[in-house]
């Protein structure tokens, strides 16, 4: 049987990198998987080649910042079916010192970052406990818990995922609700490429093997490593884990020179 059989699970941020990576890992392992995405038809291009080979995919336009609309389409997913899984990817990057922050970049990365999971872990918190139980997994960093040049805002943000996964963990114990999260170190996605190509251009491919170095085990994490992660920690094998942050780092947090 597969690990996910006859489970609903819903991932934000999943039209592509580590959220789409998730979303195909969970529906090979026979789950419906709901993709949340803000771009419409990258959303339905990825729910699309996970149908194509077999698994069960629906796609949904969702701007997590937007309390409304998050809690109206997690109204219409688990009207449908209960969710077992929620699965906080989507979020957004920012490069900047405190001065360099402005408020209007503080703002933005909070509606995303921070208001966007208080968003879907409090439209999903009720269908859970309807259900009997669930799993939250949210998508933290490694800046939640070490420090990293100008990463100010994005640092501020993530520790709170941190925090709040730590928060929610222990105030639903009693309702089979399990919450943990990944703390990534660099994980090879379309943002790191667009970013090398936006700030380094002609220049990426000695900028990228720069940023692999970086890491103790020498390369970047893929997405398809922290999917890996994320199914065990939201199957029945993980049943006794819950408020655990788990780095996946290459040894960046505790074998850094």
């Amino acid at each position: 049987m597969k690990r996910l059989e006859n489970k609903t699970a819903i991932i934000t941020g999943a039209a592509s990198g580590i959220g789409l990576a998730i979303a195909k890992r969970f529906a090979t392992e026979g789950a419906h998987v709901h993709l949340l995405d803000l771009k419409p038809e990258e959303a339905e291009t990825a729910a699309a080649s996970i149908r194509l080979t077999g698994g069960q995919a629906t796609a949904h336009t969702c701007d997590v910042s937007n309390h409304v609309q998050v809690q109206e389409i997690m109204q219409a997913i688990n009207n449908q079916q209960l969710a077992n899984i929620l699965v906080c990817n989507a979020g957004i990057g920012f490069v900047g010192n405190l001065e360099k922050t402005n408020e209007e970049d503080l703002d933005r990365l909070y509606q995303v970052n921070i208001k966007g999971v208080y968003n879907c872990m409090h439209a999903q918190v009720p269908f859970f406990k309807k259900n009997g139980g669930g799993v939250f997994l949210n998508m933290a960093s490694i800046v939640s818990s070490v420090g990293i040049p100008d990463r100010f805002a994005y640092s501020m943000t993530k520790g709170a995922v941190l925090t709040m996964t730590l928060s929610v963990a222990v105030d639903y114990l009693a309702d089979n609700i399990r919450c943990n999260c990944i703390s990534p170190a660099r994980i090879h996605t379309p943002f790191v490429d667009g970013f090398l190509a936006k700030n380094y251009p002609g220049n990426e491919a000695e900028m990228f093997a720069k940023l692999e170095k970086t890491q103790p085990i020498g390369r970047m994490g893929t997405p398809e490593e922290v999917a890996g992660l994320a199914i065990y920690l939201c199957c029945d094998e993980s049943a006794f884990i819950t408020g655990c942050d788990f780095p996946l780092d290459g040894g960046f947090v505790k074998l850094r020179p």
